[in-house]
């Protein structure tokens, strides 16, 4: 008896079943491979993960540790009463100047400046008096602490000054940039608070400073009861003559209804020139500036250049 005539269906039905089977686990195959996942990816992927892990673990120290640390600063001066002192408010507006926001600032500033006094004089008094890391005269050593004692008092304070000095200067710089995309804002229908928004997208890359600010402007333009003291708190963190002429122009549109785009495109052109004279000012102080320099290191150069050959010449003609 034949195989063939044993199956239940007739050969050229089972032959079809058989390609068609194997034609379906070639597919299967092919499919397979082209899906397996690459495993460079899969393992970047997963350093990735690993790193993120890490680096939420270790953030997450450092804010642990700040927090212990803020919380010691803070109970020493909750302790010496120190936030209800007078200077409080005021050392709080020139923090904002600086950009330092945080609720801790004016603590870690107040805790820093009791601090620092008697760090400065220890070190001091522990490096000439005692270790004796220096000779000194007789009555410099004991001075020496005491003017240490005084820098450390006047340290946080010259700080905060030079930080306020160098993010007043940053906002200077950008602020017709800032002005100008206003105005374009203005012209293309935005309100106060949509284009300070826009305005403060824009400039984040540019200047960052300037984009704070204006970002917070908008902020609380959206959320204070009076727009005009949302306005006046812009000033107060940046005590500039161009902030102040920027704020008295919004609240003169907020109020009297001028167009806001006229307005400001005026200011924006007073502002370009006003920068365009300080660069022209800096060019013309540059041939005074270079004078030092080259009397010192050009002129010396030029006349061994100029004179050598002859001195040289001479030396050979009497002395030769």
């Amino acid at each position: 008896m034949n195989v063939l005539d044993a199956l239940p269906v007739s050969p050229e039905t089972a032959i079809t079943v058989m390609a068609a089977l194997a034609a379906f686990g070639t597919v299967c195959v092919v499919w397979a491979a082209l899906l397996m996942p690459d495993l460079m990816r899969v393992r970047a992927r997963r350093l990735r993960h690993r790193q993120n892990e890490l680096r939420a673990d270790i953030m997450s120290q450092r804010r642990q540790h700040k927090a212990a640390a803020v919380g010691l600063m803070r109970r020493v001066i909750q302790r010496l009463d120190l936030l209800k002192s007078k200077t409080s408010g005021k050392t709080s507006e020139r923090l904002l100047q600086a950009g330092w926001r945080s609720k801790d600032a004016l603590v870690t500033f107040l805790f820093m400046k009791l601090v620092l006094p008697f760090a400065f004089g220890g070190v001091t008094f522990l490096l000439l008096d005692v270790m004796h890391v220096v000779e000194l005269a007789a009555p410099m050593p004991l001075v020496l602490p005491f003017a240490a004692v005084g820098a450390g008092f006047y340290a946080p304070e010259i700080f905060v000054k030079n930080a306020i000095a160098r993010r007043q200067k940053v906002i200077q710089r950008g602020l017709p940039d800032a002005v100008d995309l206003l105005v374009i804002c203005a012209e293309a229908g935005l309100s106060l608070d949509a284009a300070l928004h826009r305005v403060a997208q824009e400039m984040q890359r540019a200047s960052p400073e300037v984009a704070e600010e204006v970002a917070l402007t908008s902020i609380e333009l959206g959320f204070l009861p009076e727009r005009r003291q949302a306005l006046n708190n812009l000033v107060t963190r940046c005590p500039l003559p161009a902030v102040r002429g920027v704020v008295a122009t919004l609240l003169q549109t907020e109020k009297y209804g001028t167009p806001l785009a006229n307005a400001l495109r005026v200011l924006a052109a007073e502002y370009r020139e006003e920068r365009m004279l300080k660069a022209e000012d800096k060019a013309a102080r540059l041939p005074a500036l270079l004078t030092v320099p080259m009397i010192m290191f050009i002129m010396p150069a030029l006349f061994i250049v100029i004179i050598g050959p002859a001195g040289i010449n001479l030396y050979h003609q009497f002395l030769g």
